[in-house]
């Protein structure tokens, strides 16, 4: 059996092994060898089974704690009892111990933050909470929002511990204290009205229930105004509060720093402090389309850099002591080695930046492996890649078990894993021996950024269903723009005062203006985005082992093998989301809060019904409907209709056709409205919607039934009473969406349309089950089974009303809330609809019912 010693030591290529004389030495030396190789096997292993078992945990619908632990006990006592070293029972009883403790481990997490809830009996009332603002305040045009940690409620013990608020600025004297600023660390009494952290549940997009269990969120509200809000004492003060309160001045000395018109203020502000809630969604949409998104953050190669500046800065310091060598009676390189001075410095200069940076799982990734590498050094042991990449990785799940699920984690992990598969490789091509010495690191480089676009495509399109073509030219420009120009004059300019502070931040702000001329040309390209619809897990996993192939040089790889990584990429790129068979629809409800968004699908087109409301800075067109359709792989629609011009129908039609070409644009909009503009200028057609208007596509007829000729742009009418009716049929089923229409106007529809020509198997409910439709006769002549209620959970409207949801329930009609239930599918395939709910098909322990 080798010692640690002797397997280091004997820790050589394969082919070393034999030469130095012995046959028994040499059998000695591959025992030792391969006993090596066998150990970093299994420790790799059950680092991986460890990740395997927290990512499990949070794909299911509810917790269990008991079984898990009960298992890896006893996977644990297989283990020792067969403790002979690598029996494979002992590996296998090893790995399922490490499988069931990674989900133990999650499922007691989870259990404690769970635990932490809102009481239901208090949710939507007012309750007295004292505490303390816990996070960067985020203000927008008409207030601020906040994260508030509670230390004391009245009445007591119904609220969590932590709260997401928003506080709505009133503009009247007697609110006057609504307008104090916010600053973390504050102490304060607050009247607030509180609703479980529930958030919208649509397939491939963002879970935002999900994002508030991993920030320790469990109940979201509103400050409401009134003499009891009130600035408290100060008091001690968290070790959380004190960094939130550095980084709030950092970002506010950085702001106050540059002028109020710098475009890209809000860039500067993320590569200092991480914050990037102060950056255009146009610009998002920019830097995505060019593939440069990970660097408009604090990301590893920043952290890396920043502490090797530092580290090689203090060691040449200490190594000259600091210039104070004739007065010291023992110089600082006699009391520690000045490589290890430099090592202890770049960590803690990387822990700072981490901290600045909120501790974002790319920058605790890189932390912990720099911690590790640096540890290594200073104990005279060096540690293998693998092992270093597998503990930050366990590490970080062990102090974030819902990092898993998020997209950050796998890209990052994923990056650094290809950096490490071919960073022992060395790249000589033929034409390598006559370049340039000093050409031979821009190969590398543009070699190593060419090995993560092309290793990355896998989790990329699983993740985002699209990849950038122009990422690896973008990211050439980009890259040393960023990382070695902008982001050192940002942190010089945030840690230095005025005057110097605006000289550095306009010299960084005007580089990265310049770089942005070139991102923009870029993205402007129609070709610059490949997109696909989200593929299934065989297939991402066959793509990883298509790239694996294609990318490890040809000594291991031959062209014939990259012939079967292109097979294996086939998959990822003709992969295609399934469509309704010829004659047959789909629609589907998305849950887009307090609003309407509906998309309609046959066997060669889609259509669009209303774009769902605006929230704030963004819209459901951005949070909803475009990842939607990007998870289709669909990057056309057919038509875009929009029911009326309120803002919970036409809100997110913006993002929409910036998202996607549109062919046809279909509205009852007044003439004035900026849609149609928008529409032509993007070369979309338009019409304003009528009864009569009908067409037909694959064998499914679409009609309009409302409203009358003329009056889709009458400003004299209301704007729910000009609401486009849609009728969705073919010859066995049919479908109506209703926009907002009253009792007046489905009056008007039954008197326009003949006996029987309004039955309807699907009725989208008019105006989200408000007390002003959804008449009887309406109800009659249509005779719906299923009605679909697009709402948002707990809306102020109080949709639906109480009499138009049990009227519904006296005629029969199933009924299903997106609040609920999720977005809601329908497919006509067959004789009876086939209807299904995101809630249902994809539960999770987290979502609240």
């Amino acid at each position: 059996m080798c010692t640690d010693r002797l397997r280091e030591r004997v820790d050589v290529p394969a082919w070393q092994i034999g030469r130095e004389g012995g046959a028994s030495r040499d059998v000695t030396r591959c025992k030792c060898v391969d006993d090596h190789a066998q150990e970093q096997l299994s420790m790799r292993g059950l680092l991986a089974a460890f990740i395997a078992g927290n990512w499990w945990l949070q794909q299911q619908q509810a917790l269990s704690l008991v079984w898990p632990t009960a298992l890896c006990a006893a996977c644990g006592m297989t283990a020792w009892l067969c403790r002979r070293r690598y029996r494979p029972v002992t590996i296998v009883a090893w790995t399922c111990c490490a499988f069931l403790g990674g989900q133990a481990w999650a499922a007691l997490r989870a259990d404690i933050r769970l635990a932490d809830r809102l009481d239901p009996g208090w949710e939507g009332r007012d309750v007295i909470v004292q505490g303390a603002v816990a996070s960067l305040p985020t203000p927008f045009e008409r207030g601020v929002r906040f994260q508030f940690d509670v230390l004391a409620s009245t009445p007591p013990g119904v609220v969590p511990q932590r709260l997401a608020l928003t506080r709505y600025d009133a503009p009247d004297a007697a609110a006057s204290t609504m307008l104090a600023p916010l600053v973390p660390g504050d102490r304060w009494q607050l009247r607030v009205r509180l609703r479980q952290p529930v958030g919208s549940a649509n397939p491939h997009t963002f879970d935002y229930e999900y994002w508030l269990l991993e920030q320790g969120v469990r109940a979201t509200g509103y400050v409401r105004a009134g003499p009891d809000n009130r600035r408290l004492s100060e008091a001690g003060m968290r070790v959380g509060w004190r960094i939130e309160r550095w980084r709030d001045a950092v970002r506010r000395h950085v702001l106050a720093s540059m002028p109020a018109e710098a475009p890209y203020a809000g860039v500067l502000v993320a590569l200092v402090v991480g914050d990037q809630r102060g950056i255009d969604a146009a610009d998002w949409n920019m830097f995505n389309r060019t593939g440069i998104g990970h660097l408009i953050s604090i990301s590893g190669l920043h952290i890396t850099m920043i502490a090797s500046l530092f580290g090689v800065v203090v060691a040449w310091l200490w190594r000259y002591s600091f210039g104070l060598g004739r007065w010291l009676h023992r110089p600082l390189p006699l009391r520690w080695p000045a490589r290890s001075a430099g090592i202890v410095a770049g960590i803690v200069a990387a822990a700072l930046y981490c901290l600045l940076a909120g501790m974002q799982v790319p920058a605790q990734r890189t932390l912990i492996m720099l911690t590790v590498v640096g540890l290594g050094f200073l104990a005279g042991r060096g540690s293998h890649r693998g092992h270093v990449l597998g503990w930050a990785a366990v590490l970080v799940v062990l102090a974030d078990p819902w990092a898993v699920c998020a997209a950050g984690f796998w890209l990052s992990f994923g990056a650094v894993a290809l950096i490490f598969l071919m960073h022992p490789v060395q790249y000589a091509p033929a034409w390598g021996a006559r370049m340039p010495r000093r050409w031979t690191g821009v190969a590398a480089a543009a070699r190593l950024q060419w090995v993560l676009t092309v290793g990355l495509v896998p989790l990329t399109l699983l993740l985002f269903q699209q990849v950038s073509v122009v990422s690896p030219l973008a990211n050439a420009v980009a890259i040393p723009v960023v990382s070695f120009i902008v982001t050192p004059l940002a942190l010089l300019g945030a840690a230095l005062p005025e005057p110097v502070a605006t000289l550095l931040l306009a010299a960084a702000h005007t580089m990265f203006a310049w770089l942005v001329v070139i991102l923009a040309w870029l993205g402007a390209q129609s070709w610059a985005v490949w997109q696909a619809a989200a593929p299934p897990a065989w297939a991402v996993l066959a793509g990883m082992a298509g790239v694996t192939l294609w990318l490890v040089p040809g000594g291991v790889a031959s062209w014939p093998l990259r012939v079967h990584a292109c097979v294996l990429l086939l998959p990822l790129c003709l992969v295609r989301a399934p469509r309704p068979a010829h004659g047959e629809w789909r629609i589907t409800a998305l849950d887009v809060g307090q609003g309407t968004a509906v998309l309609v699908e046959t066997a060669q087109h889609r259509l669009l019904y209303d774009a769902g409301p605006a929230y704030g800075a963004s819209s459901a067109g951005e949070r909803v409907i475009a990842p939607y359709l990007r998870g289709l792989g669909a990057a056309h629609l057919d038509r875009l209709v929009i029911s009326h011009e309120d803002s919970d129908h036409v809100g997110g039609a913006p993002a929409v056709l910036d998202a996607v070409r549109v062919s046809h644009l279909q509205a009852a909009l007044p003439a004035g409205h900026m849609l149609w503009q928008t529409a032509t200028q993007q070369g979309t057609a338009t019409t304003v919607c009528a009864a009569g208007q009908h067409w037909e596509w694959d064998g499914v007829r679409f009609e309009i039934l409302h409203p009358a000729p003329g009056d889709g742009q009458r400003e004299t009418l209301a704007s729910n009473a000009r609401s486009c009716v849609l009728r969705v049929a073919n010859i066995r089923h049919a479908a109506l969406l209703t926009g907002d229409i009253g009792l007046a106007e489905e009056l008007q529809i039954i008197g326009r349309s003949i006996p029987g020509h309004l039955l309807a198997d699907i009725l989208l409910v008019p105006h989200h089950g408000s007390g002003t439709s959804s008449g009887s006769r309406f109800l009659e002549a249509v005779a719906p089974s299923l009605a679909i209620f697009q709402m948002g959970y707990r809306n102020r409207y109080g949709h639906p009303r109480a009499d138009v949801w049990a009227r519904y329930g006296a005629y029969g009609v199933q009924r299903l809330r997106t609040d609920r239930a999720g977005a809601v599918m329908v497919d006509s395939a067959g004789p009876l609809l086939e209807v299904s709910a995101w809630r249902d098909i994809a539960p999770r322990y987290w979502h609240v019912r």
